[in-house]
């Protein structure tokens, strides 16, 4: 895919059942299998503590992956929603464990807001565990609404373990 009518988009990735790796993986080769689609980049893989679920939920392991699509974002998301359905994944309660966890969180340079779609992803700015692994490969993309680079989002968060108060 080497015309001018792509996009890049970025992916978050994520797992915290069974076997984390294995399905990260299962999803990456689903990705590189989908037409119209070009997986470019990915991330290392980062554990990290379950955030927003149960206090007793398994760490995630994390990462993100840079592509090229003709899809449009829509499309792109079906496929993500596809990819998950395949491997497994069962949507009961919000923030539930799961066996993957495909995130759209940008699509260029577009903002949609849609009843089934909102990009940039709109909690991305305030997780570390999205933008560790994403400012691993494209630290300076721009978060179209905030207008900061995702390196500069990263650094506003605190830190991963702020020191006790005293």
């Amino acid at each position: 895919m080497r015309n001018s009518n792509h996009t890049v988009a970025y992916l978050g990735v994520g797992s915290n059942l069974d076997d984390r790796e294995a399905h990260i993986r299962r999803a990456l080769a689903m990705l590189i299998e989908t037409p119209h689609l070009e997986v470019r980049r990915i991330s290392s893989f980062l554990d990290n503590p379950a955030v927003g679920g149960p206090e007793d939920a398994p760490n995630y392991l994390n990462a993100a992956v840079e592509i090229h699509t003709s899809l449009g974002a829509h499309a792109l998301m079906r496929r993500l929603l596809e990819i998950e359905q395949a491997i497994g994944r069962a949507r009961h309660v919000k923030w539930e464990p799961r066996v993957i966890d495909l995130d759209l969180l940008l699509f260029g340079a577009n903002i949609v807001s849609s009843d089934n779609l909102i990009v940039p992803h709109p909690l991305m700015h305030e997780r570390r565990f999205v933008l560790e692994p994403l400012a691993e490969i494209a630290p300076n993309a721009v978060h179209p609404v905030l207008q900061s680079s995702i390196s500069d989002l990263l650094a506003r968060l605190p830190a991963k373990n702020p020191a006790p108060k005293l």
